[in-house]
């Protein structure tokens, strides 16, 4: 098993919602992704929410913390292959303009707080996110 760590983040706009983004059209997650040689955990946050949203214009307002899973599997479970530590922050925006660049991540949204567990296809996903959810 390979061992990797991810960074990204909750980001929420001015009407509350948080930002949201379709991995490969088929699960959705919050906007993150590996870091690449020599990044911290902040620097990659930043770059893969600007990838895989077009959002720019971040406040950084706390670090979240982070959480271990496996990744998703092509059929939707669990992908034993790789374990995951993913670091995760709190950011507010002012931009409502959503425009991906990344092929893999083709579509971002903002979604309601209490609806974002629900929609997050990883159930460690789901449980980090409730877990914060009173904190943002």
């Amino acid at each position: 098993m390979i061992k990797t760590e991810s960074a990204g983040g909750v980001v929420v706009n001015g009407e509350g919602r948080v930002l949201v983004v379709s991995q490969h059209g088929t699960s959705w997650s919050l906007p993150k992704g590996h870091l690449e040689e020599g990044e911290t955990p902040l620097e990659a946050a930043l770059r893969e929410i600007r990838e895989e949203t077009g959002v720019t214009r971040l406040e950084l307002v706390r670090p979240l913390g982070s959480y271990s899973r496996h990744r998703i599997g092509a059929d939707g479970g669990e992908d034993l292959s790789e374990l995951k530590t993913i670091h995760l922050f709190l950011f507010r925006t002012d931009a409502t303009e959503l425009a991906p660049r990344d092929a893999d991540n083709p579509e971002a949204r903002w979604v309601e707080r209490g609806d974002v567990a629900g929609l997050l296809t990883h159930a460690k996903d789901r449980e980090f996110f409730a877990s914060i959810l009173d904190t943002i």
